[in-house]
């Protein structure tokens, strides 16, 4: 059996939530596997993990970029958030976020552009010259583009720093023949609405299967523990993955901005008003750090240990 060590408790506390002896147990149940124990603590009723398990575990910026019909958004991470307020880093994240515009969101090509100003250094090489200048690991992550034939594409950032640079970055485009000055009010809305509900998709096609599979076992645990008949745990598995999706599917989504609208109904209505159809084809959705472990330390301890008292 693993080690149930303290930090490992204190991760799982972290992600859910929960109390920590439940995250021991959970712990213990799941051999030391972490993802397994969050879902066992949400069979459990003990954690509510999908709205917890994506903090921030890195710093840096989100950077977009809008020119047009098309939109960039790029992530650029540091060692702590010190460098995020760097004159320097956030220069280079600006123009980082423009040359994706052009590469259509390849980082590989974004990497390998000039940088403007850099003396002849690729992007590559202008982040190699910012660590040596600021003295910290830095590192560009991802980008992405999205585009529209004809309507507009809006951004949104949010705790922002600077002008387009912040914690979580968003696009969405609007695919109409409405005149831009209608739509951008909308899509700057849906952007903001995206940041705020993080869906996981922008239709139930686009959803992961493994996803809702996972989601699909972990309500079919919970209703077999209610000790119902079968057909009746079924009906509550299946409503459980709909609420679900209702939840995760963007077009679905109860429209933060007012509280009961779906944004599909909201997007509807905003083609009758305007007089053309209106199509919300696409979003990109970057938080910064999303998916990335931090490690964490202790600081006294570790002032102990080189003082030789721990």
């Amino acid at each position: 059996m693993a080690e149930i060590t303290a930090s490992l408790v204190k991760d799982l506390r972290d992600k859910t939530g929960a109390g920590m002896m439940d995250c021991k147990k959970a712990l213990a149940e799941t051999n030391g596997d972490i993802e397994a124990a969050v879902d066992w603590l949400r069979t459990k009723g003990l954690a509510a993990a999908a709205k917890k398990a994506g903090r921030v575990a890195a710093e840096g910026l989100v950077g977009v970029a809008v020119s047009g019909s098309k939109g960039a958004v790029v992530e650029v991470n540091s060692e702590t958030d010190f460098v995020a307020k760097n004159d320097i880093f956030q220069a280079f994240v600006r123009e980082v976020s423009q040359i994706a515009l052009g590469a259509n969101g390849d980082l590989d090509a974004v990497a390998a552009a000039p940088f403007p100003g850099g003396e002849g250094r690729t992007v590559a090489e202008q982040l190699t010259h910012n660590i040596a200048t600021i003295g910290e690991n830095q590192s560009l992550r991802r980008a992405a583009t999205l585009e529209v034939s004809q309507g507009v594409v809006a951004s949104y950032v949010h705790n922002a720093a600077a002008e387009g640079l912040g914690k979580i970055g968003v696009l969405v485009g609007l695919e109409s023949s409405a005149p831009a000055e209608v739509l951008a009010p909308l899509a700057k809305q849906l952007a903001m609405h995206i940041a705020a509900a993080n869906p996981l998709a922008l239709n139930e096609d686009g959803l992961d299967p493994a996803v809702v599979e996972r989601e699909r076992a972990i309500a079919a645990e919970k209703a077999a523990a209610s000790g119902k008949p079968a057909e009746i745990v079924a009906k509550m598995t299946e409503g459980a993955i709909r609420k679900f999706k209702e939840e995760v599917v963007l077009l679905s989504q109860v429209y933060v901005l007012d509280g009961k609208s779906k944004v599909a109904d909201v997007v509807a209505a905003a083609g009758k008003d305007a007089g053309a159809p209106v199509t919300l084809i696409g979003y990109v959705r970057y938080q910064l750090g999303e998916g990335i472990e931090k490690q964490t330390s202790d600081f006294a301890a570790e002032v102990a240990a080189a003082a030789g008292t721990n």
